[in-house]
């Protein structure tokens, strides 16, 4: 089939629609109701929208808060029973110290007791590096979120009363939380 040329004459032109361009435009009347409708509808999904998003985001907000307890939960629950071990290395390690300037020359003794020592510095460094560290106490003034009292004893004479007289099991924190409240005497 050959290319024909385009002639004017081929065109076939709506008269009317062309002289009465608004004809067909009337017809849609009743476009203003119809927009209001979207719009309304455009509106609630708006709406909608905005508030799963907003809920979205504090779900993420809550999960990541409820993930970072269930991690210091869990740190504190496997430091606890560690802390009881960490006094008695350190009652072992005053012990052999007493030990040692009492009866000296022991050459085996003194490599014990230098054991000891490596031992509880390196289980204090790991203790450290996770975060814990240990509540002052002695001289301090009792303070109920950091030390629970076990007993009280007559103020000596320059103490004030209230303050920390001695520790009988030290407390610990894990960053900013009490891990262990310190045991304290304390002066009535």
């Amino acid at each position: 089939m050959a290319d024909r040329d385009f002639s004017p004459s081929d065109a076939h032109f709506d008269d009317e629609a062309v002289a009465e361009p608004d004809a067909h435009v009337a017809d849609a009347g009743d476009a203003p109701e119809a927009s209001d409708g979207a719009a309304e509808e455009i509106d609630r999904l708006q709406d909608r929208l905005l508030r799963l998003t907003a809920e979205y985001d504090n779900y993420r907000r809550r999960s990541l808060t409820d993930r970072e307890e269930a991690v210091r939960q869990g740190r504190r629950a496997v430091l606890i029973p560690i802390l009881d071990v960490y006094d008695d290395l350190t009652r072992s390690l005053d012990a052999a110290q007493r030990a040692a300037q009492q009866d000296s020359g022991s050459p085996s003794f003194d490599a014990l007791s230098q054991g000891i020592e490596l031992v509880f510095q390196k289980f204090s460094d790991a203790l450290q590096r996770v975060g814990v560290t240990p509540i002052e106490a002695v001289g301090k003034p009792f303070d109920e979120h950091e030390h629970e009292a076990m007993m009280q004893q007559p103020a000596p004479e320059g103490t004030e009363s209230g303050t920390v007289l001695a520790e009988i099991q030290p407390g610990y924190r894990l960053g900013d939380r009490v891990l262990r409240h310190a045991r304290v005497i304390v002066a009535e």
